[in-house]
């Protein structure tokens, strides 16, 4: 590090848990730029901003619960990111701060090494700001595309947003599809026996993705499994999202296999 170094980061709360300083500093280092990414956790956004630019932070991956709520705070904002309604990826060029959204590009990357999305019923539980990026790519693959939350208002106003489908978790045996995601927090550590999903509904199901990425296999990608599911780890979008923020940052091409291997994936998982 010196004088020189570009300082980016991620913020959000919880951030201690996030694989993302090693993945970004592994990527860094194979590239011999002279980087650091940290973790900020922050209670709220709203100072964030006023800080990027008088630290002249570089770039900030966002995560939640602020995903949303840091829209208001930008300069420009790209097309995807605002139908999404949600930005997790800022960049500052020491004048103007910008917003993109790779939530969405690392999640359909992710689910498109395992399975064509045009035409396919895909499922998706949860109605936050990753359950809109998923939605939102959904869509611009042709999938079929419904939305289940455990209470409808959320699922509701998202459907109507993208067009789509909605219920309750109570009902949905009522929905048959190829392809679910989860979006929620549920199953994750310390959380790890829980998941939203009833085992028996996977057995009809081709891929099967959760977000989470600790613990790596959540009691909903284990079920799937048993079901004879391809699954799809949170730590693949991860990765996906990662590489899309490192290339919209540096304007270089990303070390795949070293920010793979950085947060635990393998060549066969990646």
């Amino acid at each position: 590090m010196s004088g020189a170094t570009k300082l980016y980061g991620i913020i959000g709360s919880p951030v201690r848990h996030s694989l993302s300083p090693y993945m970004h500093n592994a990527a860094f280092e194979e590239l011999n730029l002279d980087c650091v990414y940290v973790a900020f956790e922050v209670d709220s956004v709203s100072c964030v901003i006023d800080a990027v630019k008088c630290l002249g932070i570089s770039g900030l991956s966002v995560t939640a619960p602020f995903k949303e709520d840091i829209l208001e705070y930008l300069d420009e904002i790209d097309e995807a990111a605002l139908k999404i309604g949600a930005v997790n990826t800022i960049k500052y060029d020491g004048k103007r701060t910008a917003g993109i959204n790779t939530d969405w590009i690392g999640a359909i990357r992710a689910l498109e090494r395992r399975t064509g999305l045009e035409g396919k019923g895909c499922m998706v539980v949860g109605a936050g700001g990753t359950a809109r990026a998923l939605v939102y790519g959904l869509k611009k693959r042709q999938a079929r595309v419904v939305i289940i939350k455990r209470t409808l208002t959320r699922a509701k106003e998202l459907a109507g947003e993208f067009n789509v489908d909605f219920g309750a978790l109570k009902d949905i045996r009522k929905f048959s599809v190829d392809v679910l995601v989860n979006t929620t927090t549920v199953g994750m550590e310390p959380d790890h026996d829980m998941s939203l999903v009833p085992a028996d509904y996977l057995q009809n199901i081709s891929v099967v993705m959760d977000v989470i990425y600790k613990p790596r296999m959540t009691k909903l990608l284990i079920d799937a499994q048993a079901a004879g599911c391809k699954v799809v780890e949170g730590l693949e979008m991860l990765l996906e999202q990662g590489i899309a923020q490192f290339e919209w940052w540096t304007g270089k091409k990303a070390p795949r296999d070293k920010m793979a291997r950085a947060i635990g994936l393998t060549y066969e998982e990646k």
